[in-house]
C-alpha cells in the first residue's frame, strides 16, 4: 500500500488513492496513510456475515469516489457478487508467475519445483482464485541454497516496483487513443465483410467491397476541439440521438457535423466503459448500412 501511495504522487502516476480500507482496525497502512492525509476506513469482519462485510467495504469505496480497488495484501475471499461489480476494475498483486503456483506456499513451491526464477503478477480480480487477465510480471532469481524467507524479501521488492507502475498503466490507458482504437478495431473487423479505411484524417470502418463499402462508424479523437474521445455510429433515428445525449451526457455526445446526420458519439474516455454495449452499437450501426447479403446470417440467428 505504501509503494502504491507514494508513486501516485510521483510526475505522471495517473492514479491517485481516494481511501486505505482494512478488515484490520490495528494494520500500520491505515496509520501511514492517516499520516499522509489519505482518508481511511477499518471494519473487523469477525462475527458479520462475509457479504455483509463486503457491502460495507464496497460502500466505503464507492462513498469515497473509488473508480478502482487495488488489493494489497488483503486477505479476504471476496463474494462473487462484489467481484462481478468491480469486473475489469480491481486488481491484485500475487507473489509468483502466474498461472504457476497460486494460493499459499508460492517461495517453497517455487523452490521446490527447482525454478530458475520465481517473481510477482498483477492481474485482474475474478471469482476463481488468482486467476484473472495478467496485466504484468516481474521475474526475480532464485539463487543456489535459496531459502524461502529470502526469496520472499527480494520478490517484495519486486511487487513494490512493479505495482504502482502497472496500476498507473492500466488506469491510463482508458484515455489512450491508441489503446481505445485497437479495441473499436477488434470489435468492428470481427463484423462480417467489414474494413478499415480513413476518411478526413480520422480512422473509420466500412462493410461492404473496398470500392463500394459504406461507412458504419468512425474513430474521433478529439476532433473539433472536443475533449472527448469518441466512437461515432448511426443512430435508429434523430429522436434516440437526442434523448440519449439529454439523458446520459457523460456516455454520449452530438458530434459535430455528423450529429445533423444522425451519428452519435459514444464518449470512450471516461470511467466504466462497457465494451460489451459498444460492440453492441457498433453492430447495430453496422445493420444499417450493411447490405442484405451480409446480413442474412445475423438475422437468421437473432430469430433463435
Amino acid at each position: 500500500m505504501a509503494a502504491l501511495l507514494y508513486a501516485s504522487r510521483l510526475p505522471g502516476a495517473a492514479y491517485e488513492i481516494v481511501l486505505v480500507a482494512a478488515n484490520d482496525p490495528q494494520a500500520e497502512a491505515l496509520t501511514l496513510a492517516q499520516a499522509e492525509g489519505v482518508a481511511t476506513f477499518a471494519l473487523a469482519h469477525k462475527g458479520m456475515a462475509r457479504a455483509d462485510h463486503d457491502a460495507a467495504m464496497e460502500r466505503a469505496a464507492l462513498d469515497a469516489g473509488a473508480q478502482y480497488i487495488a488489493l494489497a495484501g488483503y486477505m479476504r475471499i471476496l463474494t462473487p457478487e462484489f467481484v462481478r461489480r468491480w469486473e475489469g476494475r480491481m486488481l491484485n498483486i500475487h507473489p509468483s508467475l502466474l498461472p504457476k503456483y497460486p494460493g499459499l506456499d508460492t517461495h517453497a513451491r517455487a523452490i521446490e519445483a527447482g525454478d530458475k526464477h520465481a517473481g510477482a503478477t498483477v492481474h485482474l480480480v475474478t471469482e476463481e482464485l488468482d486467476s484473472g487477465e495478467a496485466l504484468g510480471c516481474a521475474h526475480v532469481a532464485i539463487w543456489p541454497g535459496d531459502t524461502p524467507e529470502k526469496l520472499a524479501n527480494r520478490v517484495r521488492v519486486a511487487e513494490h516496483q512493479l505495482y504502482p507502475r502497472v496500476l498507473s498503466d492500466y488506469v491510463a490507458r482508458g484515455s489512450d487513443p491508441e489503446w481505445l482504437l485497437a479495441r473499436v478495431r477488434e470489435h468492428a473487423l470481427a463484423l462480417p465483410r467489414t474494413h478499415e479505411r480513413d476518411s478526413h484524417g480520422a480512422p473509420g470502418f466500412r462493410v461492404g467491397t473496398p470500392k463500394s463499402g459504406k461507412f458504419f462508424a468512425y474513430f474521433s479523437d478529439r476532433h473539433h476541439g472536443v475533449e472527448h474521445i469518441s466512437l461515432l455510429v448511426k443512430c435508429a433515428s434523430q429522436d434516440e440521438l437526442e434523448n440519449l445525449v439529454e439523458a446520459q451526457p457523460h456516455a454520449y455526445q452530438k458530434p459535430a457535423y455528423y450529429g445533423a446526420s444522425g451519428w452519435i458519439g459514444v464518449i470512450l474516455n471516461r470511467p466504466g466503459v462497457d465494451w460489451g454495449d459498444v460492440a453492441n452499437w457498433l453492430q447495430r450501426s453496422w445493420r444499417l448500412v450493411a447490405p442484405k447479403s451480409a446480413t442474412k446470417l445475423l438475422d437468421a440467428a437473432d430469430e433463435f
